[in-house]
């Protein structure tokens, strides 16, 4: 078990100020020795620039994994490099697991075959499924020839399931106990391990054919009467899940319960692993990460890769864009007689479209959270469309009735203000329209329900908020 300590009690940002501090000074203090002209100047250069590689390896190893992780995450790729390569080899498979996919790619493609065995050497079977998928099909051979027959099968196990099931989440140390035994006898069992696998706050108590009958919980065990059976003592009413099971569903139940580990089990009911709250933590974090990108219909991406590959990250939803915007300036261009007769509309559409934009986002990032959380379903569904269409309405009503007054003291036209209150109070609807539609549809299509749904709430809104607008105008002020 790793033990953090903070001697100067430093946060994780002022350990990357070091970080970047120490190699702006190592990069000056060889650029300045490039530039003498003295004797001896190899020399010199070496020691200068070792030493400054010994006070940055020095400060890296007194950090743990994931805060490394967290600063090679925020460095660019040269730098990034530098740092790797003073990383103490013995950290490299754990840091590997804690930065992101396009970090980590980074990472590995600087890395020999045999620095990426090595580093892989220190990790449990669980922690390798996460890493294998990014490997080379060389490495990846060679890796599973290096594995005793118990840690092969456990890894094959959970590179069994896709990623985002329980299956491929799941730990294989835990300590399982029978129900015949005493609580003094278990506690003798206890004692002859090291120490426990982390996250231990329950044993799981099987019969001879490993099927779940149980969980013991360690602080029951330890104030409990020691002559008392596992029998009596255990719990049976245990939150169990299957391998085929959705990690974000699992994440919620972690966090709707409480639990620090979970037992998995096989359609038999039969302990094959378990799930331990640093896993569901990172599920939530990672499904969180995905959803902001997702909205603007983004993947993940390195934050200092290529211009290229970012570039090529962000191609499709601006190819949709700018489809939705000669939409949208199609729809004004049709309407270019009645903007010319009243100058008026082309400063006052922007505002329709805008705030139906702004009441649309606010719509499409509750049914999200909502779907996320699994609390919209097909039965409630057509009850929350009719909740949303009353607030719209609402809205449009109380605010369009604002914004007809403004427009009515700008320009004194009552009809003007008139037409403004019944575009705004339509373009809010077809918002909350949009905002309920697009995630439902994208859910029901299987996809994330946020990807790529803000762009197209702006896209109708703007058309929409123009054509309602321009529209209603041309009908009651030409």
């Amino acid at each position: 078990m790793t033990i953090v300590t903070r001697k100067q009690q430093e946060s994780l940002q002022e350990s990357l100020q070091q970080v970047v501090r120490l190699l702006d000074r190592h990069r000056v203090v060889e650029d300045m020795v490039h530039r003498q002209d003295m004797a001896k100047h190899e020399l010199v250069e070496q020691l200068v620039h070792k030493q400054n590689l010994v006070e940055l390896q020095k400060k890296l190893a007194s950090l743990h994994p994931a805060d490394v992780a967290h600063i090679l995450e925020a460095l660019p790729l040269f730098d990034r490099l530098l740092v790797w390569e003073l990383v103490k080899s013995e950290h490299d498979g754990e840091i590997l697991l804690e930065v992101s996919d396009a970090v980590r790619e980074s990472l590995l493609a600087d890395m020999e075959n045999y620095e990426i065995i090595a580093a892989a050497e220190h990790l449990d079977a669980d922690e390798l499924a996460d890493l294998v998928p990014d490997l080379s099909n060389e490495v990846r051979s060679e890796l599973l020839g290096g594995l005793d027959e118990e840690e092969r099968a456990q890894l094959q196990s959970a590179l069994s399931y896709p990623e985002d099931e329980v299956g491929s989440l799941m730990d294989f140390e835990m300590v399982t106990i029978r129900d015949d035994v005493t609580l003094e006898v278990v506690l003798r069992y206890l004692r002859r391990f090291d120490e426990l696998p982390n996250h231990t706050d329950k044993l799981f108590v099987v019969d001879h054919e490993q099927v779940l009958k149980g969980v013991l919980a360690i602080n029951h065990l330890l104030v409990s009467d020691p002559d008392l059976t596992v029998h009596d003592a255990m719990a049976t009413d245990v939150v169990t899940f299957r391998g085929h099971d959705d990690a974000g569903d699992a994440a919620q139940a972690f966090e709707r319960y409480d639990l620090v580990s979970a037992p998995v089990v096989d359609s038999n009911h039969k302990v094959i692993g378990r799930l331990t709250v640093d896993m569901m933590v990172d599920v939530i974090r990672e499904e969180s990460d995905a959803e902001v990108l997702s909205l603007a219909g983004l993947k993940e991406e390195d934050l200092f890769s290529s211009v290229w590959k970012s570039a090529k990250n962000r191609w499709p939803w601006l190819a949709v864009n700018i489809c939705t915007a000669f939409v949208a300036s199609r729809v004004i261009g049709a309407f270019e007689e009645t903007i010319t007769h009243l100058v008026a509309l082309a400063a006052l559409m922007p505002i329709v479209s805008g705030i139906g934009g702004n009441t649309g986002t606010q719509t499409i990032t509750l049914i999200i959270r909502g779907l996320a959380l699994g609390q919209i379903t097909p039965s409630n569904s057509s009850r929350l469309i009719g909740k949303e269409v009353g607030i719209a309405l609402l809205n449009g009503l109380v605010w369009g009735s604002v914004l007809g007054v403004i427009a009515w003291l700008l320009y004194r036209q009552v009809s003007l203000g008139v037409v403004m209150m019944a575009a705004m109070m339509l373009n809010l609807l077809v918002a909350a329209l949009v905002g309920i539609l697009v995630p439902l549809t994208m859910q029901k299509l299987g996809r994330d329900p946020a990807y790529g749904s803000s762009v197209l709430l702006t896209a109708t809104t703007d058309s929409m908020g123009f054509f309602i607008f321009l529209g209603l105008a041309s009908v009651f002020l030409m």
